[in-house]
């Protein structure tokens, strides 16, 4: 598999991530990927080549290896590497349609120049709103998919480590047969290596939906007491407007009575006059 081209898929999200986020990428990538495409295939690159037993019954061999390791500890991993980061192509999926949203506005607005189209492009999202829930959801299924590993590991190699020597009678072994395996003791220490980088991607994704859930808490408290400082203001100014309303009519009123006094004082003068 090409790992560098997967890489590449999932640090896609990388921009559009929390701190938090960016760190687990590099932990993926350091600390899984790369312990595992530079080191641990070739640990394990004859395992089946190198598991013997004390006999020359054809198929013996074959048949006590598929019946201790089932599942190769690469393969079993790479599957894990797989599924866990794949919730990653759902915050580059939203980010994508959200970017294809954008430069149709654009279209229809008739602004759709090439610096305009490369900017939407580089575009940073802020995770909030739906963002947030497909950012959420995906950490969500990461964690479940972490958990499910360790938990199927652990049913598969219940010792968490690699045994130097099995006892088997399965068909079509004549008798009881010892089987050794090869680097018992290289295999467990990157078994132990791997289970607890794997903890590690765990306690990172808790770490990151506290982190997300506490910045959702704030922008609302924030939002609330915004609101409330907005509707106060509000308020206050259409109390001062209405005031000033208020004050203008009485002023309207009085100019109003004084011009009809004036106006009445005149014409009782004027009747004098004539008088």
């Amino acid at each position: 598999m090409n790992w560098g081209s997967f890489y590449a898929v999932i640090s896609g999200v990388n921009r559009h991530s929390t701190g938090i986020g960016r760190i687990w990428i590099s932990v993926i990538f350091i600390f899984r990927i790369l312990v595992l495409v530079v080191a641990a295939e070739s640990v394990w690159g004859d395992e089946k080549s190198q598991f013997t037993c004390n006999t020359q019954q054809p198929g013996c061999n074959s048949v006590c290896y598929d019946q201790f390791f089932p599942v190769s500890h690469i393969r079993l991993w790479a599957l894990q590497l797989i599924l866990v980061s794949t919730p990653a192509l759902l915050v580059a999926m939203h980010v994508a349609h959200r970017h294809h949203i954008e430069k149709k506005l654009l279209k229809r607005t008739g602004r759709s120049t090439p610096k305009e189209l490369e900017h939407i492009k580089n575009q940073k999202f802020q995770i909030t709103g739906a963002l947030w829930w497909t950012y959420m959801i995906s950490i969500v299924f990461r964690i479940i998919f972490e958990l499910a590993f360790l938990y199927i590991f652990h049913l598969i190699y219940p010792n968490f480590k690699m045994v130097r020597l099995v006892k088997c009678d399965s068909y079509p072994c004549p008798n009881t047969v010892d089987c050794f395996v090869s680097r018992p003791t290289e295999k467990t220490i990157f078994i132990a290596f791997m289970l607890a980088v794997s903890g590690v991607c765990v306690l990172l994704n808790l770490a990151e939906v506290i982190y997300l859930i506490s910045r959702a808490c704030t922008r609302y408290f924030h939002g609330s007491d915004e609101e409330s400082k907005v509707a106060w203001i509000s308020q206050k100014l259409s109390s001062y407007k209405q005031n000033e309303i208020n004050q203008l009519i009485a002023d309207h009123a009085l100019k109003s009575r004084l011009a009809v006094s004036k106006k009445s004082t005149t014409e009782r003068g004027n009747r004098c006059s004539a008088f």
